[in-house]
């Protein structure tokens, strides 16, 4: 039997370890049931689920999930879209989030895969203050993707 504060209270009995728990109010719960003889602690064990619940709820407020973000362009694009686009990107790389940056190509603009290739090197070479270029520009189908990550801050 352990007792709250970590010292050892040596081999006790079930029924007087529950009646020292009992007389000091707090709870007599069982850490390793398996060993030979059996090990117990005496705590509050509604204080012990709490902080724990504390310490988990922290936990996941300081967690950041990386989400991949989409940016879609054509290969007819214009200027003033392409540095819309490349703001948005650039803000989501900034928090933290994976970018992927796709040209949808549609009927004859598939004869000119080149012109979106470029468009997709142009808007890396953008990007390359606030990102790691992940993966090339790569045909899918009909969509030419690259992979945008942010630099890490040092």
């Amino acid at each position: 039997m352990i007792g709250t504060d970590g010292e050892q209270l040596g081999i006790v009995s079930a029924a007087a370890a529950l009646a020292i728990a009992d007389e000091k109010g707090l709870d007599l719960v069982k850490i390793s049931p398996q060993a030979t003889p059996p090990v117990c602690k005496l705590m509050d064990y509604g204080k012990y689920r709490f902080e724990q619940s504390k310490r988990e709820k922290e936990a996941r407020k300081n967690q950041h999930v990386v989400e991949i973000k989409e940016i879609r362009m054509s290969p007819g694009i214009d200027i003033g879209d392409f540095n819309v686009k490349l703001k948005n990107a650039q803000k989501f790389l900034v928090e933290g989030n994976r970018v992927k940056v796709s040209v949808r190509f549609r009927g004859r603009e598939m004869a000119h895969t080149d012109i979106g290739r470029s468009l997709l090197e142009k808007f890396a070479e953008q990007c390359a203050e606030v990102a790691n270029l992940e993966k090339g520009a790569k045909m899918e189908g009909r969509f030419m993707n690259i992979f945008l990550t942010p630099k890490n801050k040092k």
